[in-house]
């Protein structure tokens, strides 16, 4: 099995004899690129083929193809030297970054999971799943009453009258019989099941496929359901079988029905991904704390809501209504009325370190958004908040405060260190929220 480990942006060479892919595996994995979700026209937003080497884009996560698998770690600024940060440190934090952003909350007295020695990504999960499931099982499979048919020689439930008189016309010892039994094989279970089977496949932990084969045991009554057709929608969690919520998003995030951008793909059965565009994780990871930060507080934190319109149908002397061109921001920060009281907008940039650049490096483009946003909402309280990195010439926090020409609105640039612990974070965006004054 051929392993590769590089940052966003980053190069493994092809070809090389002893080193990187051969051209087979890269072209593997760059047809698992292409059939992934989240791709854009010949995937170059998540690898570029250079021929001599492959390049990854601005996501994150694992392509694994047959004999051969591709990790990628997330990198504020592809410019600075990696040496000082260990691959294993950026993988564990990008564990925790995951684990908060998809809300996979530990089960009751475990602790998050963290990269160990020489453990890929696409490990550390296959091994919290495994380890979920074992001990669930363990304990007890959860049931439900299933609707069942069978001829039995005594009744049991209802009698089925139709076949009763046609196929049992002649025999009367045999009953038809309709009723619910208990039972474990639920669609619950058939998705655990399936995604045993089907992490089995990529698992390279001796110690992991120890315990995947344990379960592959203990649920080989479970009937075998195809990946694409398994029964998600027949899945209800409540409160007999709460404690499998976090393996049901597990389950759902390794086979690719949980993010928006991680894919299964029907169409590629021999690979399988990963894959979490970072602009995207950070968005949802701030959001996730920001939560936790206006607990208790009367503000709503909304992702990715409002959905007002920019344009409309022009009438003399009448207030437009729009229609087209729908608006979508990161963050909305509501009241108890509706009313937005700010409007946050994140970043997987780096920003400029140059003390003498008025812009910061950020884009024109951004700032053309933010003033869009500040009209159509009605929001004088506006942040771009971007990831802290070292070279920046002022520490953490607020980094610049502007107007907004020809009006009282105000919009912060600042930065968060991810580094940091999520308790430490959750602080940095209360700090920031109370810098947010809106009238």
């Amino acid at each position: 099995m051929t392993h590769h480990t590089v940052r966003e942006w980053g190069r493994v060479p092809v070809g090389n004899e002893g080193q990187g892919f051969s051209r087979a595996q890269a072209n593997s994995l760059l047809k698992a690129a292409r059939s992934h979700p989240c791709a854009s026209d010949e995937a170059t937003n998540i690898l570029i083929d250079g021929h001599h080497y492959l390049r990854a884009g601005q996501v994150v996560g694992v392509l694994a193809a047959p004999g051969c698998s591709l990790e990628i770690l997330p990198k504020v600024d592809p410019q600075i030297d990696e040496a000082g940060e260990s691959i294993r440190t950026v993988r564990s934090r990008l564990v925790q970054m995951l684990h908060v952003a998809l809300g996979l909350e530990p089960s009751t007295g475990a602790a998050a999971p963290h990269a160990r020695q020489n453990e890929t990504l696409l490990d550390v999960f296959i091994r919290q799943f495994a380890d979920g499931l074992l001990a669930e099982v363990r304990r007890s499979l959860p049931r439900q009453y299933e609707p069942c048919r069978d001829d039995l020689p005594a009744l049991r439930g209802r009698l089925d009258v139709i076949r009763q008189f046609t196929i049992h016309a002649v025999r009367p010892e045999r009953l038809a019989c309709s009723f619910d039994a208990l039972l474990s094989d639920t669609p619950l279970m058939r998705i655990m099941a399936a995604c045993v089977r089907e992490l089995s496949r990529y698992c390279t932990r001796l110690e992991t496929q120890r315990k995947l084969s344990e379960l592959r045991s203990l649920l080989s009554e479970i009937t075998e359901v195809s990946v694409r057709s398994l029964p998600w929608s027949a899945v209800t969690i409540d409160r007999t079988n709460y404690r499998w919520k976090t393996l049901l998003r597990l389950a759902r995030l390794l086979l690719g029905r949980e993010w928006q951008s991680t894919g299964h793909r029907e169409g590629s059965p021999d690979g399988l991904a990963l894959l979490f565009p970072m602009n995207d994780l950070f968005e949802a990871y701030v959001a996730a704390l920001l939560r936790r930060a206006m607990a208790g507080t009367d503000i709503e934190v909304v992702e990715q809501g409002g959905l007002r319109y920019c344009l409309g149908r022009w009438d003399a002397d009448e207030s437009c209504v729009g229609t087209v061109f729908q608006t979508r921001p990161d963050i909305l920060l509501r009241d108890t009325s509706g009313r937005t009281k700010a409007i946050i907008d994140t970043k997987w940039k780096k920003l400029s370190p140059d003390p003498l650049d008025r812009k910061h490096g950020i884009s024109q483009a951004d700032v053309y958004q933010m003033m869009a946003y500040a009209r159509i909402y009605e929001c004088a309280e506006l942040m771009l908040l971007y990831p802290d990195h070292s070279g920046l010439s002022i520490s953490e926090g607020a980094q610049r405060v502007f107007g907004m020409s020809g009006g009282l609105e105000r919009m912060q640039i600042r930065t968060i260190d991810v580094t940091q612990t999520h308790s430490d974070v959750t602080k940095q965006l209360a700090a920031a929220m109370m810098s947010l004054s809106p009238g």
